[in-house]
């Protein structure tokens, strides 16, 4: 779809992909922080409230940069994993989206190089349903199931390339 059916003005189509294409990239240092967040909370099921505090400000600030200041939000950013109801309700699974993500943008590297040989790849991965495991999916798809540092790069600077188009 090339977003005619929802946007008229081709100035709110460009700033709506562009938004998409920077939550998909700003979206991993959440997830990160989530994920990393919650196994500490479990291998620690007696921690004390500070504990749980100073924990979640420290890595916040392993995955925060120089750019914002948060100068007098101390408190805020304290109880700010209260935010996902992941970490409450569905223990361990918002890693999910992460994944899910980066395979996405790998089918659609894919797609972008060749587009029959990607419809073909996705169309066999989804025939295999939950028969499968997820690396098996990820290689029916024609897809590493690779979250190195290296991989997760040039994922995010097609992201990059996709976003200056």
């Amino acid at each position: 779809m090339n977003g005619k059916h929802f946007f008229t003005d081709a100035t709110d189509l460009k700033r709506a992909k562009a938004h998409q294409l920077e939550r998909v990239i700003t979206i991993f240092p959440w997830i990160a922080i989530i994920d990393k967040f919650q196994h500490w909370i479990y291998e620690h099921p007696v921690h004390t409230h500070e504990e749980r505090r100073v924990t979640w400000n420290e890595i916040l600030k392993e995955f925060q940069d120089d750019v914002i200041d948060y100068s007098g939000l101390e408190t805020y950013r304290s109880n700010g994993w209260q935010r996902q109801l992941h970490l409450f309700e569905v223990p361990f699974y918002y890693i999910e989206y992460g994944i899910a993500q980066l395979g996405a943008i790998g089918m659609w590297m894919q797609y972008k190089e060749n587009k029959q040989l990607a419809m073909d790849n996705y169309c066999n991965a989804l025939a295999l349903g939950g028969t499968k495991t997820l690396p098996q999916l990820f290689e029916t798809a024609g897809l590493k199931f690779d979250f190195s540092p290296d991989k997760i790069k040039v994922l995010m600077e097609f992201v990059r390339s996709e976003m200056n188009r």
